[in-house]
């Protein structure tokens, strides 16, 4: 008979990776389950009542594993999430952009730092509630959209490697969230109706600007609103604060609405202008990540999505010389933001992705 294969289970203590949970102990997995502790509440200057590293969240996961017949776990990688995702997150946005930690998390914590510890010890695969699908075909893996595209989030994923797909499972795929919800009640667990999280896990009240202020110390200097010929409108707040395509909290009496278009940093100026000035074809994307590992050598045809809720578009991309690439859309994008990631699909199928530079 031969050995049971093995599963590390990364669990939130939210309703989907409980799910994601049993239903790889029903395939017949020895599971074990566990959270990753990211940070404390001095690292963001918040209780962490409500966020994924709160006591509650652990109890929830611990219930669900004890419910279901697994070990469970906690994992310490407050330093590495410091490092890998707090930190590039605070000077993305003092650069002006405007990131997106998740996909960080993902590469650097769950799939490498995480990744790495149950390869060590000895789990076949490691298992998270993402909406995602893996598919081998002709010996290579492929990453998928989820079936309920809803609810998918191969978008955030995009940073993985064929050998990493190779030793991921991502067994909600095939599901609906109320399908998720369904099987989570029939089992009693006590995550079966529990709310999402909308907010980034770091920053549960949403103020991004009020986190950064509190994990440095420090505020930041006031600056002038301009037009694009550079006539003063009035005065922000600190550029960290806004990011393209924003129109509310502005401040500034007008008789048109008025978007913010671009961050000067250099100059401490932050750029309004009319929704028109918004759409560009173009985009420069740099750190481009191929998920087979090999870089295409002339242009090609996709399509492309330049935020999680955006709808992918067709496009053409050169890659470049510098590890980036140059993505032309058939037809004007609006407000795409330096600091999010651009990522390609063919059909359901994802290509790789990288960030969307300032041009």
């Amino acid at each position: 008979m031969s050995e049971k294969k093995k599963a590390l289970i990364a669990m939130s203590g939210g309703v989907d990776s409980s799910v994601a949970a049993y239903l790889m102990t029903s395939k017949g997995y020895d599971c074990m389950g566990c959270t990753m502790r990211l940070y404390e509440n001095d690292m963001i200057g918040e209780d962490l009542f409500g966020t994924c590293c709160s006591l509650n969240d652990t109890q929830d996961a611990r219930s669900v594993c004890d419910k279901i017949g697994i070990d469970y776990n906690i994992y310490h990688y407050e330093a590495e999430f410091r490092d890998k995702v707090i930190e590039p997150f605070v000077c993305s946005y003092e650069m002006g952009e405007t990131p997106n930690p998740c996909i960080r998390c993902n590469k650097y914590l769950k799939f490498d730092t995480l990744y790495q510890k149950g390869r060590e010890m000895g789990y076949d695969v490691i298992v998270t509630g993402h909406y995602a699908r893996i598919e081998e075909r002709g010996g290579h893996f492929y990453l998928l959209k989820a079936k309920n595209l809803a609810k998918d989030q191969s978008y955030v994923l995009y940073d993985l490697t064929e050998e990493q797909l190779a030793h991921t499972a991502f067994p909600l795929g095939e599901y609906t969230k109320d399908e998720v919800r369904e099987i989570a009640d029939s089992q009693g667990f006590v995550t079966s109706h529990k709310k999402e999280s909308q907010d980034i896990c770091f920053v549960p009240d949403g103020d991004y600007a009020g986190m950064i202020k509190r994990y440095r110390g420090k505020d930041y200097p006031k600056g002038n609103f301009v037009d694009r010929d550079g006539n003063i409108l009035g005065t922000h707040d600190g550029i960290i604060g806004y990011t393209i395509g924003q129109r509310r909290g502005l401040g500034i009496p007008a008789e048109k609405r008025l978007y913010v278009t671009k961050l000067d940093v250099p100059n401490n100026q932050v750029i309004l202008g009319d929704n028109e000035d918004l759409f560009k074809r173009e985009l420069t994307i740099r750190d481009f990540h191929w998920i087979t590992g090999e870089k295409p050598t002339s242009e090609f045809r996709c399509l492309a999505k330049i935020r999680y809720r955006h709808k992918e578009q067709p496009c053409t991309v050169t890659p470049t010389s510098d590890g980036g690439a140059l993505v032309v859309f058939d037809e004007p994008q609006r407000a795409a933001t330096p600091g999010q990631s651009c990522v390609l699909y063919d059909g359901d199928i994802v290509l790789g992705g990288g960030i969307i530079s300032n041009s």
